[in-house]
């Protein structure tokens, strides 16, 4: 009893700060962009605006919307409600690896809970009376189910090789530098599934108005918000773990996070066929290849 009040404090704490992070993460994608496009970024709230993502929290917090006059669908709270329990899950495995938790199938549970991330947007997006929301949340559902299809492939390459579906276990194991090819289609995958630009289709807000989360404000667009930026983190931190080891850890894990600011800032939206006939003809179609070869 007293190790699972503990183990789930834990994994609450750490949760916790990887929000704290991420507030921080998004005051530096803003000051990032800013200084980027040559424009001044936030800068008034606190010391040169450290404390700018706490002040929107609070303006986000305080925000009233009658449910009787506008009344969001029970479908919609169950993807926002989902989408934050899966976050919680991310967090779990995120301290079950710093904990040094000797768990052989921590890839495999990542990739049931990534797969289970395109439903919670699918509610949010279906259970709006919007169908700019419903279509974005289509396209961002179609995407997770590309970048699983990839992620899939990678995780059995990782564990034929290393013998184990654990993180934990690496030592100075570097899949990146054996298979660089399919580190490349990684990053790409990656902003697939984080909904970041060049395909960020969920969230096109030149044709979709913010996309899937159009009539979500106060708590739950809060919600939808940082867990976007959670999830982000951790994609950095689990793509660094897979595919590298030792001290280059460290500096992959910053490189994949400013990697994140600088697609943002500099590359154009790919057409979205384009996305596709690339990801299933030519991503899964290299990594089925790769796949042979080391069995």
């Amino acid at each position: 009893m007293l190790f699972s009040i503990w183990f789930i404090t834990c994994v609450l704490v750490s949760f916790i700060l990887i929000m704290v992070f991420v507030a921080f993460f998004i005051l530096s994608e803003r000051k990032v962009l800013s200084y980027i496009q040559i424009r001044k970024g936030p800068n008034k709230v606190g010391l040169a605006g450290l404390f700018q993502s706490f002040a929107d929290l609070i303006k986000l917090i305080v925000k009233i919307k009658v449910n009787n006059f506008q009344y969001r669908s029970f479908l919609a709270l169950i993807g926002t409600y989902l989408i934050v329990l899966l976050s919680l899950f991310y967090c779990l495995i995120y301290f079950n690896y710093f904990n040094s938790g000797e768990d052989n199938l921590n890839l495999l549970w990542f990739l049931i809970i990534t797969s289970l991330t395109g439903y919670s947007l699918l509610g949010v997006g279906w259970g709006s009376y919007n169908k700019y929301s419903l279509y974005g949340s289509l396209r961002s559902s179609f995407g997770s189910v590309t970048f699983e299809a990839c992620l899939m492939c990678i995780i059995i390459i990782y564990g034929l090789v290393q013998g184990s579906y654990s993180l934990t276990n690496s030592g100075g194991f570097s899949l990146g530098f054996l298979c660089p090819v399919i580190y490349f289609i990684w990053l790409i995958s990656m902003l697939c599934e984080t909904n970041r630009t060049p395909f960020d289709y969920a969230e096109s807000e030149s044709d979709l108005v913010s996309g899937f989360n159009t009539e979500y404000c106060n708590v739950y667009f809060t919600c939808l918000f940082a867990c976007e930026y959670l999830i982000i983190y951790i994609m950095a931190w689990f793509s660094a773990s897979v595919f590298f080891s030792g001290y280059l850890w460290w500096v992959i894990l910053y490189f994949h996070i400013f990697y994140f600011l600088w697609t943002r800032a500099t590359l154009p939206r790919v057409r979205y066929d384009y996305f596709v006939n690339f990801m299933w003809k030519v991503s899964v179609c290299v990594l089925t290849i790769y796949l042979i070869m080391v069995v």
